[in-house]
């Protein structure tokens, strides 16, 4: 059987094989991409990225959260919360998102074959699946195959009680009491998620803070509100062994002899790369222990024509930074120099309750480096828009050097933190400094001010400084 030819072969369809597939179909090449789910979206949209901020935006508006500190903190939209309310509107945007991705993936003129891809060697690949039996030839190939929970010997995952990240929406019934093993990004998610609906959650990291590489004043404004939330932080803290006893409860056992018990258990420490059924090594490319493929600044592989992008390549594992790794790959794959984009400058969005966000450097990071810095702060109490909707605790953090006033960072905890970040972002890829906030008007009443009080907080500690 002859293979199909492409100018280019993308091995996977999440968002850094989607965008990699188009930005090559819009350089006129032809382009496949496989994809092992009946569906397109990937990790992304079928169990990730959309589907966690998609339940956290039902646990918000169904429990009220935001509007307690205006009606109450017995205020509710919805007095018993089920596992099924929360799938339902999952289940839609998932159905919407894959819908979008089809379609623009068609619009561009892409194939998408659906089965598992096995190199054959460099060129060609092998797919085999319930709707396909071929074998794609072409001069480049982008590995976009993501990742998958990590699993451990000690914690035996059945699916029900005891389960990782991608089966947490498929609890039967919502947990009175949670486990949740592993205190990065997606453990902390749901963490925040399950304790604002009232289950009792006990957090088990083995490191001594969460999230190590946020800002320590953020981190420990998240810790509060955990706390607040009545939510157990086992900091310092690793499982020995995970047991489901007869009657249904799970139980923790810690290595320092403390047993912790629940109605279930969540395991996200970690994630894998998505290459058991790659067949690499006929690539001649070896992946490391956690699966991860190394690749250079332009996410190119040791072997010239093959690149790899997203999850696959490991730090940051965000699906706005994977997007941009596609597209810059595949711009390299066909000799386009002058795509480029700056690491420095990508932002961080954790979707925890409340979120945060934050670009640039960290207060610990300048330490380190000793660069001279003033910090300015402002909270959302101080501004209208905050009381307004209802959200008193957040806070902003500019960061900016002492000399020459250049923003450096922007840390934010507080809702609406993703999208106010970008304002910083802005400023920060332009080169600005701390006193466009001061010179600029920002609408009123909105978040947005908060950059206006920082700055103004910030010089006024830097000028207290300069005049003693």
């Amino acid at each position: 059987m002859s293979a199909a030819k492409y100018d280019l072969t993308v091995i996977g369809s999440g968002p850094s094989g989607q965008r990699a597939a188009v930005a090559a179909a819009k350089m006129k090449k032809r382009v496949a991409v496989v994809e092992a789910r009946s569906v397109v979206g990937g990790v992304c949209i079928n169990t990730g990225t959309i589907p966690s901020k998609t339940m956290r935006e039902a646990v918000l508006h169904l429990s009220g959260y935001n509007y307690r500190s205006v009606y109450g903190v017995n205020y509710r939209v919805k007095e018993k919360i089920t596992m099924a309310d929360l799938a339902f509107r999952v289940q839609a945007v998932i159905r919407t998102e894959v819908d979008v991705t089809e379609a623009q993936l068609s619009r561009n003129g892409i194939d998408v074959v659906h089965g598992i891809a096995r190199f054959v060697d460099p060129h060609q690949v092998r797919v085999e699946g319930a709707q396909a039996d071929t074998t794609l030839e072409s001069d480049r190939v982008i590995i976009a195959v993501g990742t998958k929970p990590a699993c451990s010997p000690k914690v035996p995952i059945n699916g029900r009680t005891i389960v990782n990240s991608d089966q947490i929406l498929d609890l039967p019934v919502l947990p009175r009491s949670l486990i949740v093993v592993g205190g990065g990004v997606v453990g902390v998610e749901y963490t925040c998620m399950f304790a604002i609906l009232g289950v009792r959650v006990t957090m088990i990291e083995k490191r001594n803070r969460l999230l190590e590489f946020a800002d320590q004043e953020i981190v420990e404004a998240l810790s509060y509100h955990l706390r607040d939330s009545r939510v157990t932080l086992r900091l310092g803290e690793e499982v020995e062994s995970v047991e489901e006893l007869p009657d249904g409860t799970v139980v923790a056992n810690l290595e320092s002899k403390k047993r912790v018990s629940g109605d279930a258990l969540l395991y996200a420490v970690g994630r894998q790369g998505n290459i058991d059924e790659l067949n690499l090594a006929a690539a001649g490319i070896e992946a490391d222990n956690r699966g991860r493929i190394p690749v250079d600044e332009h996410y190119q592989t040791k072997v010239e024509h093959i690149f790899a992008v997203g999850d696959v390549v490991g730090f940051p594992s965000l699906a706005s930074v994977s997007m941009e790794q596609g597209r810059i790959a595949a711009a390299r794959a066909f000799d386009d120099h002058a795509t480029t984009s700056n690491p420095s400058f990508y932002p961080y969005g954790i979707y925890t309750i409340p979120e945060i966000s934050f670009i640039g450097k960290t207060e610990e990071q300048l330490t380190d480096e000793d660069v001279p810095y003033e910090v300015g702060m402002a909270y959302y109490r101080e501004v209208a828009r905050g009381q307004i909707r209802g959200d008193t605790t957040g806070r902003l953090k500019l960061v900016f050097h002492r000399d020459t006033r250049k923003v450096l960072g922007v840390h934010i905890i507080g809702e609406g933190a993703a999208e106010l970040v970008h304002i910083g972002q802005a400023v920060m890829i332009l080169g600005g400094t701390v006193d466009y906030f001061v010179d600029t008007v920002f609408n009123y009443p909105t978040l947005a001010e908060c950059y206006k009080v920082a700055a103004f907080n910030g010089l006024g500690r830097l000028h207290r400084y300069q005049s003693t």
